[in-house]
């Protein structure tokens, strides 16, 4: 088969690129092209941060900022609100320009390279109740407000320290 049938086959497999790209397709775009995405930093009155929980293959258990992989033809505020929603289960405003813009290549094997926009958001609601990490190990999914850096921060969100 020649590499243009292969092209032709593997887009016809996509479905609704808005959607998200099979799991096996993201895998493989993962390791051959930067990927954007959006993390939100989400702060309260107290300068709290809310951060959640983690536990997967790729970067194993812990705490990050909220965020995620902005779609095919997805803006980077359709890929806040849905993070927002997906995450903490509350809407966010949010500074239309981000504080920072940092690059990383993944040692991951099935990760590559990323070019990260950290926002600045607010809550417009409150988190869904029923997320919140009351204990320990939190499931994964769960928030909780943090006064600064926790120990079990993952080591890829060691680089927003600072800001927690």
């Amino acid at each position: 088969m020649d590499l243009r049938a292969l092209i032709d086959q593997l887009e016809s497999a996509i479905g609704d690129p808005h959607e998200g790209l099979p799991p096996d397709l993201f895998l493989f775009v993962s390791r051959v092209t930067p990927l954007v995405n959006v993390d939100l930093l989400i702060q309260d009155e107290r300068r709290r941060t809310l951060l959640t929980w983690r536990d997967d293959e790729f970067y194993g258990a812990g705490w990050h900022v909220p965020g995620g992989i902005i779609r095919y033809k997805e803006t980077a505020e359709e890929r806040i609100r849905a993070c927002a929603g997906e995450e903490i289960g509350a809407p966010v405003s949010f500074d239309p320009v981000p504080l920072l813009l940092l690059e990383s290549i993944a040692s991951q094997k099935d990760r590559g390279h990323f070019l990260s926009l950290l926002f600045r958001c607010r809550l417009i609601g409150a988190p869904d109740p029923s997320r919140e990490a009351l204990g320990d190990p939190p499931a994964p999914g769960a928030w909780r407000w943090h006064d600064g850096p926790p120990a079990n921060l993952l080591d890829a969100q060691r680089r927003y320290a600072s800001f927690l």
